[in-house]
């Protein structure tokens, strides 16, 4: 029997997961296969190590139970060991994983996810959003000609893949050729993604951006971003990895009433098991293909694009979904957390250096020092105090499995977690912080 967390006596220290963190980084580069899992994300000595999950809550090697929010990176909509998609990711296996030939399964997984979709024509799976972003750079550039990408810079990240790390702070071992290549534009700002193509004439073979992030486009935005691209020659690339089957299931393109010439899909769409996809319209995706006398292009083509786990465990999603209205219970979770936490940090009158932004489905909590300015430190010292009370924090990412009890619980800690962010904009955040801050993601230096 695993206990819950004693939150009236909260650790200062996960002894078996320091241990599992030294062994982490020993033997795989920044203690994870995903830097922003890496433990620099986390408060020192307060990095859990994950042993197994089920819905919302996880279990770590100390352990200790969590409430989880982030939900694998924004992955996992549904809930972690969710029943049907375990029990169709243990049919596909029994069946067979991946044969010399295309399976029957790769046939009906397609033509259900692009029932989805009544304007694009075909789809590719893969399993990283970062293949298919790239793939569906490498299919602009060749549809145009031009080999130009321009992306939106307040938007995170696109692909680990050399067209987008180079623009980024870590572009070590990427080629000065390939980073003069990317170009970026600001969001719901017309006036500069038209300059940058007056700046770069008849190079740009694309724009790519989500639909949303946390701040929500201004009215025709997105429309007059697609015209932009159209009338410069240009395609228009939506990326989906967040927003589809969070924002409604068919994507935050739904949602705004746009069609872009490309969208990439992933994450959601099977609850944690790796698939993504690229879909769009056939006179561009086609060129990937048999059926066209242009130059072939080499779109995607891997060992693992189509095995029967990812495929099956997308159709369970897409049922779950048909069944169930998990986007609006995301969304009225939320709303509920949203608005708790809002009045638990005015309550405390620090609502200007302490909040939430976004969408409900996918909440991000601001922190900001005593000059109201963004603050590591004190972003490290919510979290500390988060995760000591058995919540795990990076964001506010609502999951179907989150209750009503579970986002009381949340907010009983966030109400705890605030009272002692309330004392360090008082005495100074070094009284309260135990070990070193959190780093940014991307950063040139350890």
């Amino acid at each position: 029997m695993v206990d819950r967390i004693d939150t009236s006596n909260p650790p200062t220290v996960l002894p078996e997961a320091v241990l599992y963190n030294e062994r982490l980084q020993a033997v795989i580069p920044g203690g994870a296969h995903t830097y922003a899992k890496g433990p620099d994300q986390w408060p020192e000595s307060l990095a859990p190590v994950i042993e197994r999950g089920s819905g919302c809550h996880v279990w770590d090697v100390d352990g200790r139970e969590y409430i989880e929010y982030g939900m694998g990176l924004r992955a996992v909509a549904l809930g972690h060991a969710w029943p049907s998609i375990v029990d169709a990711v243990s049919r596909a296996v029994a069946n067979g994983l991946n044969f010399v030939r295309p399976a029957k399964l790769e046939l009906t997984a397609a033509e259900r996810f692009l029932g989805l979709f009544p304007h694009f024509d075909m789809v590719k799976f893969t399993k990283n959003g970062s293949d298919a972003t790239t793939a569906a750079v490498k299919l602009a550039r060749a549809v145009t000609g031009r080999d130009t990408i321009a992306f939106c810079r307040d938007h995170p990240f696109f692909s680990v893949d050399d067209w987008f790390i180079g623009a980024k702070p870590m572009p070590a071992g990427i080629p000065q050729a390939i980073r003069e290549l990317t170009v970026t534009f600001p969001y719901n700002d017309l006036e500069s993604l038209e300059q940058l193509f007056v700046n770069h004439p008849n190079k740009i073979a694309a724009i790519m951006l989500e639909a949303e992030t946390m701040l929500t486009p201004e009215p025709g935005y997105l429309q007059a971003a697609i015209d932009c691209a159209h009338r410069h020659g240009a395609l228009f690339i939506l990326d989906e990895m967040i927003t589809g089957f969070r924002w409604h299931e068919r994507g935050a393109q739904y949602r705004h009433n746009i069609v872009p010439d490309l969208a990439t899909f992933g994450k959601a769409i099977g609850n944690g098991v790796p698939i993504s996809a690229l879909v769009g319209k056939r006179e561009f995706m086609e060129r990937g293909g048999l059926r066209h006398d242009h130059e072939r292009v080499f779109l995607l083509s891997t060992t693992h694009g189509a095995e029967s786990i990812g495929l099956a465990a997308l159709l369970a999603v897409i049922d779950d979904y048909e069944q169930l209205d998990v986007c609006s219970h995301l969304v009225t979770q939320g709303q509920k957390l949203a608005a708790a936490v809002t009045e638990v940090a005015a309550d405390r009158g620090i609502g200007e250096h302490f909040g939430v932004a976004g969408h409900p489905s996918n909440l991000i909590f601001f922190t900001r020092d005593q000059d109201r300015q963004p603050s590591q430190p004190f972003r490290t010292l919510f979290m500390q105090e988060m995760v000591s009370r058995g919540v795990l924090a990076p964001s506010f990412v609502i999951s179907y499995s989150h209750s009503d009890e579970d986002i009381t619980r949340t907010v009983e800690a966030v109400t705890a977690a605030l009272t002692v962010y309330e004392r360090a904009l008082n005495d100074g955040v070094e009284s309260y912080l135990r070990g070193r801050p959190v780093q940014p993601v991307m950063r040139p230096r350890a």
